[in-house]
């Protein structure tokens, strides 16, 4: 029997202020392992949304494709999970089971990969209704780790925009969705909301014939987990301000916005399901500024999932040293790059879509110019697809005169996607 989840919370700072200063910064390396109890044990609940709106039937392998896919998915529960599988047209329809959620066996799965073969494509596409119909379906099931895999190959055409984001934050906290989209005709924005908002993650699968594999390994994923709704946890002093908390490795998140208060002077944020894994969160609280030689508890991380899980204390020491004051954190200073990575890619291609070339070259130069900084080797083979880079030192770009729409996506896709960096 596995004694339980064990969480490792690092801090990297440099803890020293100069006289007046009010921001404090920390790098924190949550650290999982030995997570939960024996994947038997592990309380789980999937659905598979396929899209099956009209535009899957062009090119004619895409339908295949995502019905190979979901099969794959299917094989890769394990026993005694508990799943669905939904059809995502203008409306959301079970697929199987025709109601509730069936438990994962050879026989289930055997069934559920029989009805998947029957679907068509036809009808429009409303994702709210299809996320809503999931968390209908996730009923009964609290306390599992509940996730969801979301397939689409276009827009979000028929329902208001409103109306997805109403579902949106009623489905918050509830599960984890990764979204993917097949093809081009997709936008990259609306399902980074989604995955945003449900703690999940975001990718383009330009090229149907990749679907299989990337369902197999979210739904592998997925089993690895084995702690739900954990919650990174800060306490700060009075009068005290936390200005953000974004999660920087191994994509960047902010998650400044789901801040929900658990007691006087502190609130938690929510980071999802865990397995055993490292992620990288950048703190920033700004307090009241203390004398020269005062040294100030700035803040208190716990993480949290109904018990403390771990612990670890942000600092703060003003100083009149310069030596001190002035010594640059390198993990602050590798994320603050990162996180600019991600918003002048988005820029720029958001430039260059509307057609702006100045300003797409000067935010993508920008974005060469970083990624070569910090060795993000995988944005800077990405960015090499849509400029030619002259200097990568000085960040000097021409906007290539062709582009396809498949390396644009891909590009903006997963350019919140981040190099970890190495902790002193």
């Amino acid at each position: 029997m596995s004694s339980g989840p064990e969480f490792q919370v690092e801090v990297y700072q440099n803890e020293y202020l100069p006289d007046g200063a009010r921001e404090v910064n920390a790098v924190l390396t949550v650290t999982a392992s030995g997570t939960g109890r024996p994947q038997g044990e592990t309380r789980a609940a999937e659905v598979i949304i396929v899209d099956c709106s009209g535009s899957m039937e062009y090119p004619r392998d895409k339908m295949a494709a995502a019905i190979q896919a979901t099969s794959a998915a299917i094989d890769a529960l394990r026993d005694g999970v508990a799943f669905a599988v939904v059809a995502g047209t203008s409306l959301a329809t079970p697929v199987y089971p025709s109601a509730g959620l069936a438990t994962a066996d050879a026989q289930t799965r055997a069934q559920a990969k029989a009805a998947v073969r029957t679907l068509k494509p036809v009808g429009g596409t409303a994702i709210g209704k299809w996320l809503s119909l999931a968390s209908q379906l996730f009923a009964g099931h609290e306390g599992a780790l509940k996730h969801v895999i979301l397939l689409t190959d276009g827009r979000n055409e028929h329902e208001r925009p409103e109306e997805l984001e109403r579902v949106l934050k009623a489905c918050e906290g509830r599960f984890v969705c990764d979204c993917r989209g097949v093809g081009t005709a997709w936008e990259v924005a609306e399902l980074r909301k989604v995955a945003t908002a449900l703690l999940g993650t975001v990718d383009i699968i330009a090229d149907p014939a990749g679907l299989e594999a990337d369902f197999r390994a979210m739904a592998a994923a997925a089993m690895g987990k084995a702690v739900a709704d954990v919650s990174l946890r800060l306490w700060t002093p009075e009068s005290a301000k936390v200005k953000f908390v974004k999660q920087v490795a191994p994509e960047v998140v902010d998650l400044t916005g789901k801040r929900t208060d658990s007691g006087p002077r502190s609130g938690d944020y929510p980071t999802g399901s865990w397995g055993t894994e490292s992620r990288d969160y950048h703190v920033c609280v700004e307090v009241v500024p203390g004398k020269i030689g005062d040294v100030m508890l700035a803040a208190r991380v716990s993480l949290v999932a109904g018990e403390v899980l771990g612990q670890a204390l942000v600092k703060a020491i003003w100083t009149e040293d310069p030596a001190l004051s002035t010594r640059l954190s390198k993990e602050i200073a590798h994320y603050t790059g990162q996180a600019e990575l991600a918003g002048v890619i988005q820029e720029g291609m958001a430039a260059q879509r509307a057609g702006d070339v100045e300003r797409a070259t000067a935010k993508l130069g920008r974005a060469v110019k970083l990624a070569a900084e910090s060795g993000n080797t995988e944005t800077a083979a990405l960015l090499a697809k849509v400029v030619d880079v002259e200097d990568p030192v000085t960040g000097t770009v021409r906007l290539k005169s062709r582009i396809t729409e498949a390396d644009a996506m891909t590009l903006d896709t997963r350019s919140t996607k981040t190099s970890r960096v190495r902790k002193s």
